[in-house]
């Protein structure tokens, strides 16, 4: 006991077997504790990069995602780094950097562009400018090479492993591919910014070539009959010719409103100056304005005594008029037009107003009923002649002045027949109260 004297030789074969049980139990230990070791570094370094995708996937702005780029690397690198940019196509600038303060001699600056230009790592502690104060590493994508990542390590730095220098590689390759997917996300905004416009230009271009050239037409050629044969022309047909003009210039003139006021709103030119007003009296104001578009048609308005509406009421009183106006277009002469309002509880924290426009008209088509707020888009229910007149600026200008009072407007086409359009108008603070005699 607590010798190495034998007694037996059979001990031997005993020690053997237990040494050798031992060492291979030991052997398996250590490799399963590298094992648990290797794990964990790979779950660090899968989460550092789940976590770099994730915050990278949610930037739309380039230098945004560069910047996060840079402050997660710092986290899981424990070191300083810095991703430079080109200030002019080929050309790595210290100036664009994601850092505000520059740690590095702007010597240095001529590593970061052969970096750049070769697309190879260089500087500190590489074969190739081992000398430099920092390590680059080119953010190269899938299309091209969009600028320079670089590290400067420290005391603290977590670089001494190639399984590290491996995790640093990917993290400049992923944020290059973020960048890169950054950089195609704007190219496609602008693209389609671009698209949109040319599209509105042309739609422009249609509606000004043919909505403008018929009245313009019309009056100058009431104008040119009036001239030159007026002494020929009894008084009745002077008076319809100067009725024409009259009614094609207010055409002419509502149509052009209507191009400004839509180019106004495009330019975020919308002031909503809130008031509040009578809803019977804006209604009231805008069947005024309205008696010789609406001709002969009877106008049922039902509107509860004392319902208030807060907005802008020369704003509002134009979205009457343009819903009207349509109503007008697209209905037969002579049929009825309902208008019916009424206080509403249930929008926002002080109600609102809620006011419907029906007509005796055919309705939408299936699937116009979202289609008819686009600009420049015109009904395909045509009633009248005057409905395919129009630049569809209308219910769009509608909209947009409604969304700038807070409100919805909706379309619906009304189970009796007719097109129901529905105005709601949310209240900012609880409505004053009007005695009423």
């Amino acid at each position: 006991h607590l010798t190495f004297a034998v007694s037996d030789y059979e001990y031997l074969v005993t020690f053997a077997v237990m040494l050798t049980v031992a060492v291979v139990i030991a052997s398996l230990t250590i490799r399963i504790r590298l094992q648990a070791i290797h794990a964990a570094e790979r779950e660090v370094r899968t989460h550092s990069l789940y976590r770099l995708t994730r915050e990278l996937g949610g930037e739309s702005q380039w230098m945004e995602a560069a910047k996060t780029a840079s402050v997660i690397a710092q986290e899981v690198f424990g070191t300083r780094v810095i991703l430079f940019f080109p200030e002019r196509p080929g050309k790595i600038s210290f100036r664009s950097r994601t850092s505000e303060d520059l740690p590095l001699p702007m010597s240095e600056e001529g590593i970061a562009q052969w970096v750049f230009d070769h697309g190879k790592k260089a500087g500190k502690g590489m074969d190739t400018l081992s000398g430099a104060t920092a390590l680059y590493l080119p953010l190269k994508g899938a299309q091209t090479t969009l600028g320079v990542l670089a590290i400067i390590p420290s005391e603290s730095a977590r670089l001494e492993s190639p399984d590290q220098m491996h995790l640093l590689e990917i993290f400049a390759s992923q944020t290059a591919l973020a960048l890169e997917r950054a950089q195609a996300a704007i190219t496609a905004q602008e693209a389609q910014v671009r698209a949109e416009a040319e599209q509105m230009r042309s739609s422009l271009l249609s509606a000004v070539s043919h909505d403008l050239r018929t009245p313009l037409a019309t009056i100058t050629g009431a104008a040119s009959s009036l001239r030159a044969q007026r002494e020929q022309l009894n008084d009745a047909t002077q008076t319809e010719l100067l009725e024409s003009i009259e009614i094609e210039a207010d055409r002419l003139s509502r149509l052009v409103n209507n191009l400004l006021e839509m180019t106004r709103i495009r330019s975020g030119g919308v002031t909503v100056r809130r008031e509040w007003h009578p809803v019977e009296e804006l209604i009231g104001a805008a069947l005024i304005r309205l008696e010789r578009v609406l001709g002969a048609r009877p106008v049922h308005v039902e509107i509860p005594d004392g319902l208030m509406v807060s907005g802008d009421d020369v704003l509002l009183e134009q979205v009457v008029w343009n819903i009207l106006e349509n109503a007008s277009k697209y209905t037969p002469p002579g049929s009825p037009v309902w208008i019916h309002a009424r206080a509403l509880t249930d929008l926002g924290d002080h109600g609102g107003v809620e006011i419907d426009f029906r007509d005796s008209g055919p309705g939408f088509a299936p699937g116009e009923e979202q289609q008819i707020w686009e600009r420049f888009y015109r009904g395909k229910q045509a009633s009248t002649a005057q409905a395919s007149r129009g630049a569809g600026l209308g219910l769009a200008i509608c909209r947009a002045i409604v969304s700038a009072h807070g409100g919805r407007i909706e379309a619906a086409t009304h189970p009796q027949g007719g097109a129901v359009i529905r105005l709601c108008l949310p209240n900012p603070e609880p409505p004053p109260r009007i005695p009423y005699a």
